[in-house]
């Protein structure tokens, strides 16, 4: 099997992961906390905010003015699915989320977000 191959071969394989991201800006140390049912798709949003589409119209603005060089993105937590009949991923997702929100406060001059 060729190399190309081996590696969609094993993209596949790979579990999808559900977690918590950070994109932050090294330039003025605010923070976006964001999460995906998919870990995988952090490149796509890379290339939202390339194409200009983001839905945070304020990381949208400082990710033009300031280059993408000038972002790092972190996984904070990877979700654990729960063996049990009902685990809805989406609520815990959610709930994993505010959890991350209240303990890093990314608001006004710290981050990308509005308060509720």
């Amino acid at each position: 099997m060729d190399r190309k191959k081996e590696l969609k071969q094993q993209y596949k394989e790979t579990a999808i992961e559900a977690g918590i991201f950070q994109i932050k800006n090294t330039k003025n140390q605010k923070i976006y906390i964001g999460s995906t049912r998919n870990l995988k798709t952090l490149n796509g949003v890379k290339f939202m905010l390339d194409m200009d589409g983001y839905k945070n119209k304020e990381l949208q603005k400082e990710w033009l003015e300031y280059g993408k060089d000038s972002f790092e993105f972190e996984v904070l937590e990877i979700l654990k699915k729960k063996e049990t009949a009902y685990f809805n991923e989406k609520e815990e997702l959610q709930k994993l989320e505010e959890k991350w929100l209240d303990h890093l406060q990314p608001y006004g001059e710290s981050g990308y977000h509005s308060r509720k």
